[in-house]
């Protein structure tokens, strides 16, 4: 089994993206695995110290077996950034996992996300592997199928990717038309359509969201662990998109997956789960920034 090329995203977070870089260099497999390291442009003057340093950061060491690093010349923003990268990899390649500089992993992400690569590689339902799931009090399976993806450390094929559809009015249409705004919402427990149709009227530019009702619309499902093995260390503040929280504070699995599950159908219990966790996440004075919060998980704030 040849492992995925990293499709690895920085900006401006120069200490974010040294504990990212240095928990995936402690990954198993990362010397045998290819990084692809995509540095965006400094959207202003003020952002340019960061990103100056954010670029030593990733030429300090050789993090993988192989490392690539491509500097861009000019500021795409991260929806256009993540998406020409992983259509990139994804067409050279044929698969790709992804990392964003806020993201730190246990030891087994790799071995996770190239094992689950290469046990759905034909199976076309299977579109998306997650590697984040939030705490959850209800007892899951080592691995369960789920609807919706998350941005927080995953991985595609191409013959999943060529079904991403940039076009929000499309998805927002399809959606309305098959009458499935609720189960996109995931019983109502997000509201997933307003972000799609903020995409649509040209307030919000995003990507995860679109590849959500892509994967959605082909009835396409998403593995996920039952316990993370991604923690997210962006939701301090420092992001440009999201406040503070601790909502989706996870102890990480230190422990191999050892059963992927057949057949390819979404996991009633987790599902109800995952519901009763959005559900239970009502805003508070204290929680600044939430609802951003909760968004990102799916990329969709970004």
């Amino acid at each position: 089994m040849q492992n995925a090329p990293i499709a690895f995203f920085a900006y401006n977070r120069p200490e974010h993206t040294k504990s990212a870089l240095e928990s995936l260099a402690m990954c198993e497999g990362a010397k045998d695995s290819e990084l692809f390291v995509f540095c965006d442009a400094p959207k202003t003057q003020e952002d340019k110290a960061k990103v100056d340093d954010v670029r030593k950061i990733v030429r300090f060491r050789k993090w993988c077996g192989q490392v690539n690093i491509v500097l861009r010349e000019h500021n795409l923003g991260l929806a256009d950034s993540i998406t020409s990268g992983v259509s990139d990899i994804c067409g050279r390649y044929g698969k790709v996992i992804v990392l964003e500089d806020d993201l730190v992993q246990s030891p087994l992400f790799l071995d996770y996300m190239n094992r689950a690569l290469q046990f759905y590689k034909d199976s076309e339902k299977v579109m998306h592997i997650a590697a984040y799931t939030p705490d959850l009090k209800t007892k899951l399976p080592e691995a369960f199928f789920y609807r919706a993806t998350s941005c927080w450390g995953w991985g595609t094929w191409k013959r999943a990717w060529n079904f991403y559809e940039p076009d929000a009015r499309k998805l927002y249409d399809s959606i309305i038309r098959k009458g499935l705004a609720n189960e996109f919402n995931v019983q109502r427990s997000m509201n997933f359509l307003e972000t799609l149709s903020a995409n649509m009227e040209g307030k919000l530019k995003t990507w995860a969201i679109k590849w959500y009702a892509s994967v959605f619309l082909r009835e396409g499902l998403c593995l996920h662990p039952g316990q993370s093995l991604i923690m997210n260390i962006g939701l301090d503040g420092s992001g440009v998109n999201c406040g503070r929280s601790d909502d989706f504070d996870v102890t990480l699995r230190n422990e191999r997956i050892q059963d992927f599950p057949l057949p390819v159908v979404e996991d009633k219990v987790a599902l109800a789960a995952l519901i009763n966790f959005y559900n239970s996440l009502k805003p508070r004075p204290e929680r600044v920034g939430l609802k951003r919060a909760i968004l990102n998980l799916f990329g969709v704030s970004k």
